[in-house]
C-alpha cells in the first residue's frame, strides 16, 4: 500500500485529505499548524485540518516550525513514499523535499506561474481576474517553484467571494489530486517547468491593503471588498473610526463629487464616491465596536446621523 504524509491546515485541506483516506492510501502522519487561541476569549482552536486527522483517527503532528524540530526527526523515519501538502503554510527543509521516493507535491490554489505564494485567491479577486484554477506541483526550495504536474481552470464569477472562491477550489484540488496520484505513483505524470518571465506574487494581505482607496473605481473597489471576504474584510474610516464593509456593489449612478463623499442615503444602502466618477453601494458592513449588519439596520441605528456630505476616508 502506497504511504503519504499530509501537510494542510485551513478548510481548503479538509477535503484533500478526506479524499486520500477514502481512496486507501495509508496515511502515516497529518502535519498542521499548532492549536492558537482564537477570539476574545482566547479559546484555544485546532486547525481544521486537524479536526478532521482525529474524525478520521490519524496521528497528528503540530510543529511550530519544522526544520530543526522533533517532529521532522519523526516524518523522516516514517519513509513515507510521498508527501502531500495543501495550504500547509510553512516551507519544508531540503532534507523533507529529498527524501520520500515520489517525492513531495502540492495542491496550490492557483494557475501557476501566476500568483506564487500565500494569497493567490485573495489576490486573483481583487485584481479582477476573470479565470483561476488549482496546480498540482512537485516542491522545490523556492516558494512554489517547482516544476508543474497538472492543472484545471475555473471561471471566477462576477459575485464570488474569496470564501466561496476557497470552497470551490477545495473541491478543484481534491478532484485533480485523485486523478494526478496514479501518473505519479506510475511515473507517467507530465513534469513541466514553469515560465520564469510570467511568474507573478500573491504574498500575505497585509493591513495596508485592506483599507479602501476611494480613488480607485467602483469595479476596483467591488474586486477588492469580495476578495477581502470573509476575511480579512476590507475596511474604511469615518469619523475617524474604522468601519469594515462586508459588502457593495458598484452604482449605476455617476456623480463627481470629492472622492470618498457620501452622495446618496437610500432606505438599504450608502452611496459613496469613488475615483471614476460612479458610486459605489455599501450594502453590509460593520461599525467599530458592533456586530456586522446590513446598511438598512446601520442607517436606522448607528448610521442615523449619517447625512450626504459626510466623508469616509
Amino acid at each position: 500500500m502506497t504511504s503519504l504524509v499530509f501537510m494542510g491546515t485551513p478548510d481548503f485541506s479538509v477535503p484533500i485529505l478526506t479524499m486520500l483516506k477514502e481512496e486507501g492510501y495509508s496515511i502515516l502522519a497529518v502535519v498542521t499548524q499548532p492549536d492558537r487561541p482564537v477570539g476574545r476569549k482566547k479559546v484555544l482552536m485546532h486547525t481544521p485540518v486537524k479536526k478532521e486527522a482525529l474524525r478520521l483517527g490519524l496521528p497528528v503532528l503540530q510543529p511550530e516550525k519544522l526544520k530543526g524540530s522533533k517532529q521532522l526527526d519523526e516524518i523522516l523515519s516514517l519513509k513515507p513514499d510521498l508527501i502531500v501538502t495543501a495550504a500547509f503554510g510553512q516551507i519544508l527543509p531540503n532534507e523533507l523535499l529529498e527524501s520520500p521516493e515520489f517525492g513531495c507535491i502540492n495542491v496550490h490554489a492557483s494557475l501557476l506561474p501566476a500568483y506564487r505564494g500565500g494569497a493567490p485567491i485573495h489576490q486573483a479577486i481583487i485584481d479582477g481576474q476573470q479565470e483561476t484554477g488549482v496546480t498540482i506541483m512537485y516542491m522545490a526550495q523556492k516558494l512554489d517553484a517547482g516544476d508543474i504536474i497538472s492543472q484545471k481552470s475555473i471561471p471566477i464569477e462576477q459575485n464570488d467571494t474569496t470564501g466561496i472562491l476557497f470552497e470551490k477550489l477545495s473541491i478543484v484540488g481534491r478532484d485533480l489530486l485523485r486523478e494526478t496520484l496514479p501518473t505519479i505513483f506510475n511515473k507517467s505524470n507530465a513534469r513541466s517547468v514553469q515560465n520564469e518571465e510570467l511568474v507573478t506574487f500573491a504574498r500575505n494581505i497585509s493591513r495596508e491593503q485592506e483599507r479602501i482607496d476611494w480613488n480607485q473605481s467602483a469595479q476596483d473597489i467591488f474586486n477588492q471588498v469580495r476578495g477581502l471576504n470573509p476575511w480579512p474584510v476590507a475596511y474604511t474610516t469615518l469619523n475617524l473610526e474604522a468601519v469594515k464593509v462586508w459588502w457593495g456593489q458598484p452604482s449605476q449612478r455617476s456623480y463627481t463629487q470629492p472622492v470618498g463623499t457620501v452622495v446618496g442615503i437610500k432606505v438599504d444602502r450608502l452611496l459613496v464616491q469613488t475615483g471614476n466618477e460612479q458610486a459605489f453601494e455599501i450594502l453590509e458592513l460593520q461599525p467599530a465596536g458592533k456586530k456586522k449588519m446590513s446598511a438598512e439596520e446601520f442607517l436606522r441605528g448607528t448610521g442615523s446621523k449619517l447625512q450626504i456630505g459626510d466623508q469616509f476616508q
